[in-house]
């Protein structure tokens, strides 16, 4: 979805706030929504993101979404900090703009990790991003515009969630979201913001990973009112790779998950499942069933870029 922002920021540019007075040198733009732009920048030797906004009440519901999880970050083991900044820039046109600084960390989209690195690390990326939508469900957020252009992956498997334009509080109607993951499109229910709601989401990913064009080729030749969810899980069975998974997914695809906690315990449990005794065992299985029985809450992480 394209911004109807005016504004650019060129590369060299030197962004200092109104407020706050901290300086930023653009190094160039991440991307772009419907409800701002994402530059890359630096400050002294660190690369961070910042995003300009086209709407203070807009860019502060965003705003508030990241400080609520990081308080929830901070009662369990801390980590990074979620903002860095919040203030306002002032162009030579005398426009002003709010902005606010977030923490940058580099990946990749899913479809290139995993060409990358192998569909055997889908199990464990799958896991680790329902460990990130369980961070804001805690917090009694849906992510709502969950989608691939959304969800990156750095080392090791690790996921981070892109762009929070769309997160919107439980009860109330969906900010964003895109017409293919979304379980009205589907028939499969309503356009309010829960949990299910972002699982579902996360179900249509898992398709789309796999059965990209035959999911395609469903959307375009079938009528409103015939979609439904038996095609999804069709197309889910006639994958390799998320054969194992059609249970899981239509739980999903059905509503049957409180919330992204107890679908990634279910996810883990698919995991163990599916390990072959006579092979060996990957490392990142080994790693994933010591965290879980630690019961180590992965730390959530905002990373900017890939707008859609």
């Amino acid at each position: 979805m394209a911004t109807s922002a005016k504004f650019d920021l060129d590369r060299g540019m030197v962004i200092t706030g109104k407020w706050r007075h901290r300086r930023y040198r653009v190094e160039r733009m991440l991307g772009e929504g419907a409800n701002g732009k994402v530059y890359l920048v630096q400050q002294d030797s660190r690369l961070m993101a910042l995003k300009v906004g086209l709407d203070t009440a807009d860019l502060q519901s965003e705003i508030n979404v990241l400080q609520a999880l990081e308080k929830q970050q901070k009662k369990g083991n801390g980590g990074s900090p979620f903002l860095y900044d919040v203030d306002d820039l002032k162009l030579r046109s005398g426009k002003e703009y709010p902005f606010y600084v977030m923490r940058y960390v580099r990946g990749t989209k899913l479809p290139a990790f995993l060409a990358a690195s192998g569909a055997e690390w889908f199990p464990l990326a799958g896991y680790n991003l329902l460990l990130r939508l369980a961070d804001l469900h805690g917090s009694g957020w849906a992510f709502g515009d969950l989608k691939v252009d959304n969800v990156l992956v750095a080392d090791y498997g690790r996921v981070e969630l892109v762009d929070y334009g769309g997160v919107t509080a439980f009860g109330k109607s969906i900010r964003q979201f895109t017409e293919i993951y979304d379980r009205g499109y589907w028939n499969a229910g309503i356009r309010t913001s829960d949990a299910p709601y972002d699982l579902f989401s996360f179900a249509v990913l898992c398709v789309q990973l796999f059965e990209e064009k035959e999911l395609y080729r469903l959307t375009a030749g079938t009528l409103p009112q015939n979609r439904g969810t038996a095609e999804l899980l069709r197309l889910a069975q006639q994958s390799q790779q998320l054969k194992p998974f059609s249970g899981w997914l239509a739980r999903a695809f059905a509503g049957g998950f409180r919330d992204a906690a107890e679908a990634a315990d279910a996810w883990n449990v698919v995991i163990h499942r599916i390990g072959r005794p006579s092979k060996p065992v990957p490392w990142w299985t080994k790693a994933l069933f010591l965290l879980s029985a630690a019961g180590l809450a992965a730390s959530a992480f905002w990373l900017a870029g890939g707008f859609g």
